[in-house]
């Protein structure tokens, strides 16, 4: 199996404060990794830093994506290697439409690679199958970017992006975050039509609601910036059952 990701003893400070506190993990193509962790256990500067975010410095260890130094990796060049982020929080941006963005940022990543523009027609026949996989009704395409979308269109809105860039790694940052049950089924199977043996998925969550929708090959329990133990599916199941505690008064 291929080593998609490869994280050694990752050390991050934020604003003199040291949040990641050597954190280590491998992911393999094909797989699905979950991470949970209490609020301020570190799992989204994770993900932050895994995207190349302004502000969070690195001062020790190393990340490879599909062998290459990530760390060294500018985020427009990290995109184009195939990772993506979907953020707890997506972004709005006035004035740029869904069709226009999803489609300057598809032909931005094939350009990095060398691969000729989408024509227009492969790109809506594209648009409209993926779409209605994560269900986004046509009229959401045509408006601003998560501009007046509830909190469930923009999440599905995200993995619509995910859906259409189709990266090697795709990080989900606390995707379940405000979402009803319809919407975290919907975007559950989207993220699970999308997994294959060439795909990994790093999903970041604090409960275990989500991967009952999607299974993971492997769980990771980050307390107080470190991995305090990793399981499989189970673990989940446990975490649930007894919370965070015991992992909390082991790193106090």
């Amino acid at each position: 199996m291929k080593n998609m990701l490869r994280i050694e003893e990752l050390r991050v400070t934020v604003e003199g404060k040291e949040i990641l506190k050597g954190v280590t993990l491998e992911v393999g193509a094909g797989e699905v990794h979950a991470v949970m962790g209490p609020n301020g256990s570190g799992k989204s500067t994770l993900a932050y830093v895994l995207a190349g975010r302004e502000g969070y410095e690195v001062t020790g260890g190393r990340v490879l994506f599909l062998g290459q130094d990530l760390l060294a990796m500018e985020p427009e060049e990290r995109a184009a290697a195939g990772l993506f982020l979907a953020m707890q929080y997506p972004v709005e941006i006035p004035g740029v439409s869904n069709m226009y963005f999803l489609r300057q940022a598809m032909n931005a990543v094939r350009k990095a690679r060398g691969e000729p523009e989408i024509a227009a027609g492969a790109f809506m026949k594209m648009l409209r199958e993926k779409a209605r996989l994560v269900g986004i009704r046509d009229e959401l395409l045509k408006r601003d970017v998560n501009t007046g979308f509830s909190g469930g269109e923009k999440k599905r809105n995200e993995i619509l992006q995910l859906a259409m860039l189709e990266p090697k790694l795709a990080v989900l940052d606390e995707t379940d975050s405000g979402l009803d049950i319809d919407a975290l089924k919907a975007v559950a199977e989207a993220v699970n039509s999308l997994r294959g043996p060439d795909r990994a998925f790093l999903v970041i969550t604090h409960y275990q609601r989500l991967l009952e929708h999607i299974e993971p090959d492997h769980v990771h329990v980050m307390v107080d910036g470190r991995i305090r133990r990793s399981g499989g599916k189970e673990l989940a199941l446990e975490l649930e059952r007894h919370g965070y505690e015991q992992f909390a008064a082991a790193a106090a």
